[in-house]
C-alpha cells in the first residue's frame, strides 16, 4: 500500500484536547518498558530529549521512571503544548526537571544542544520528509547518546488499516479513530525505515516489529 502522508502539526485545539483527555496508558506504557530492555545501563542524571511530546505523556513517564534525569519536551504544535505545561504546572516535583519547548524541526536543524538520551514516539510518520528526525537526532545526540524511536508501521492494505483502527480505537472518540485510521496509512514501512537509516548514516541502529501495529528503532551515537 502506498503511503499516504497525514499534516505534520496537530494545531487544532479539539485535536489536542483529544489526544490530551486519551487513555494511551498501553502503549506508552510499552514505549517504557522496550526502552528500559533495550538500554539497562541509564546514567542517573542523563539530560534527555523527547522529540514531538505532543501534550507529554511519555515524557512525563519517562521523568518518573528515571527521577535522576531532566526531561525537555519538544513539539511544533502550541495546542499540545498548552496542554503539557498545564499538566506540568500540576506536578510539583516534576518543575526544574522537565522542561517544554515549541519547536518546528528542520531537515537542516542547528543542535538544540547535546542529549544524552533522545526518544520519540509518533513523530516520524508525520512527517513528510523523514530526514528531519534522523539529522535532529545526529545534531542533538552527545557521543554516545542513546536513542529510541518507536512510530506506527504501515499496513500492507487499506483494509488491514481498517482492521487495527476497529481493533484499537473502536470505543475512541471520532477525531481519534480518524487520527489513528490517517496515521497508519501515514506510516513508513521497516524496510523504508532501514532505508532512512542507511541514507542518514545510521545503518547501524536496529529496527524491529514491536506487536502489529508499531516499529521500534534504537541504536547509540558514537563520535
Amino acid at each position: 500500500m502506498k503511503r499516504i502522508p497525514e499534516p505534520e502539526l496537530m494545531n487544532d485545539p479539539l485535536q489536542a484536547q483529544a489526544y490530551a483527555a486519551a487513555d494511551f496508558d498501553l502503549p506508552h506504557a510499552m514505549f517504557i518498558r522496550l526502552f528500559q530492555e533495550t538500554f539497562p545501563d541509564i546514567l542517573d542524571n542523563a539530560c534527555v530529549l523527547d522529540l514531538g511530546c505532543g501534550p507529554g505523556d511519555i515524557t512525563f513517564r519517562f521523568a518518573r521512571a528515571y527521577p535522576g534525569c531532566r526531561v525537555h519536551g519538544v513539539d511544533g504544535s502550541e495546542a499540545m503544548l498548552a496542554h503539557a505545561r498545564q499538566a506540568l504546572a500540576a506536578q510539583q516535583a516534576m518543575q526544574g526537571r522537565v522542561m517544554f519547548m515549541k519547536k518546528i524541526l528542520q531537515v537542516t536543524e542547528p543542535s538544540l544542544k547535546r542529549y544524552d538520551i533522545i526518544i520519540s514516539n509518533s513523530l516520524l510518520h508525520h512527517l513528510s520528509d523523514p530526514a528531519v528526525l534522523w539529522n535532529t537526532v545526529r545534531s542533538c545526540a552527545a557521543s554516545g547518546a542513546r536513542v529510541f524511536i518507536m512510530d506506527l508501521k504501515r499496513p500492507e492494505s487499506i483494509g488491514a488499516a481498517q482492521q487495527l483502527t476497529d481493533a484499537y480505537a473502536a470505543g475512541e472518540p471520532e477525531i481519534l479513530r480518524r487520527d489513528f485510521y490517517n496515521s497508519l496509512l501515514a506510516a513508513f514501512t521497516t524496510g523504508e525505515i532501514r532505508q532512512q537509516l542507511i541514507s542518514a548514516g545510521l545503518a547501524g541502529f536496529a529496527v524491529h516489529q514491536a506487536g502489529d501495529r508499531h516499529v521500534v528503532v534504537s541504536g547509540r551515537i558514537e563520535f
